[in-house]
């Protein structure tokens, strides 16, 4: 499956703990990485500089469902249920 156009969900719903070029500090969730750029796509895509939790989201149809918000829902529930 394909990263769906101009979607981000899994940049914006989830938190990212470690560290991101520009967020030092990771991120909290529903915030949008600041590597997120203008077409809603990952400037760290593919480098090495990229968080390995990032690497480890891939698309599924499970996940992205049928639209953007569908996603961000999903991600949203993900997030929650393995917050502490």
């Amino acid at each position: 499956m394909q990263c769906r156009d101009r979607c981000g969900a899994c940049c914006i719903a989830p938190s990212i703990t470690s560290p991101i070029p520009g967020m030092p500090q990771g991120k909290p969730a529903g915030v949008p990485c600041i590597q997120l750029d203008e077409a809603m796509r990952c400037r760290l895509f593919g480098r090495p500089e990229r968080p390995a939790f990032c690497g480890g989201l891939q698309p599924a149809a499970d996940m992205c469902g049928d639209s953007r918000g569908a996603a961000l829902i999903w991600l949203q529930a993900l997030e929650q249920a393995t917050a502490p």
